[in-house]
């Protein structure tokens, strides 16, 4: 009995070694005297001890802080950029064996492919096209890191860093395109005034009766207004009679 002892404690100690607890968001690489066979899923699993080996792999979103990169836009404008990067892996068997080290891999990928995608853009678009400045580095990223079974789900830019002398000029050059847009505004009223006066006179001129009454509307603004001014109306056809007389006056000379 005694010689069966070492021998059950040697067969427990190779089962409670065989046995592999996977966590649900994991996922095991199986490898077989040293070739990949399988990949395995949650829960428990066998392992032939010696034989076999497992690599566990975190599927759950890794998020990758991208540090500052120097980069020179499309206007030669030095800045300063950093962004966070979202992916996961969707196949482990593909980013355990095509890579060495698929994290830090994607990582550099990142760095580069920022620098790339930006320097093909100037400043402003940097700072207004923000948006679609993520969708592209994300496309790439993503179309290269394919076949490593990675899938990248987001990237965003934080931070656009720029000289202070840049944020100078910038600043003029703000002030310069709202003094530019405040006098653009101004002659678009200066000629819609001069419209609305051109079609007033107009009307004022087929009927007399309308000049009366924006006469008396005159009148009526200096009677209401303080002051000592002393007003004498004349009727508009005296008016009319007087310019008829000059007229013909001149035209006898």
């Amino acid at each position: 009995m005694e010689f069966f002892v070492p021998i059950i404690v040697f067969i427990l100690i190779v089962l409670l070694s065989s046995i592999k607890i996977i966590q649900e968001y994991e996922r095991g690489v199986i490898y077989t005297l040293g070739r990949y066979t399988s990949n395995r899923g949650p829960g428990v699993q066998i392992i032939i001890p010696a034989i076999q080996r497992v690599l566990i792999v975190d599927m759950r979103i890794r998020t990758e802080d991208i540090p500052s990169q120097d980069v020179i836009s499309r206007d030669n404008v030095s800045v300063r950029v950093n962004a966070v990067l979202y992916y996961r892996v969707v196949d482990p068997g593909l980013a355990i064996n095509k890579v060495e080290d698929f994290i830090n891999a994607t990582s550099q990928l990142a760095q580069t492919t920022l620098r790339s995608v930006l320097g093909k853009h100037e400043m402003d678009e940097m700072l207004s096209k923000r948006d679609q400045l993520n969708k592209d580095i994300q496309t790439i990223l993503d179309h290269q890191t394919e076949g490593w079974g990675i899938k990248v789900t987001n990237v965003e830019i934080k931070n656009v860093d720029i000289d202070a002398t840049m944020v100078r000029a910038i600043a003029k050059q703000a002030e310069a395109e709202r003094e530019r847009r405040a006098k653009i505004i101004n002659a678009e009223g200066e000629l819609q005034a001069a419209e609305k006066l051109d079609l007033a006179a107009e009307i004022l001129a087929r009927r007399p009766e309308t000049m009366q009454l924006r006469y008396l509307g005159t009148m009526a603004e200096f009677t209401n207004s303080k002051g000592s001014t002393i007003i004498l109306p004349l009727p508009m056809n005296l008016l009319g009679g007087i310019t008829d007389i000059a007229k013909a006056v001149s035209g006898k000379k």
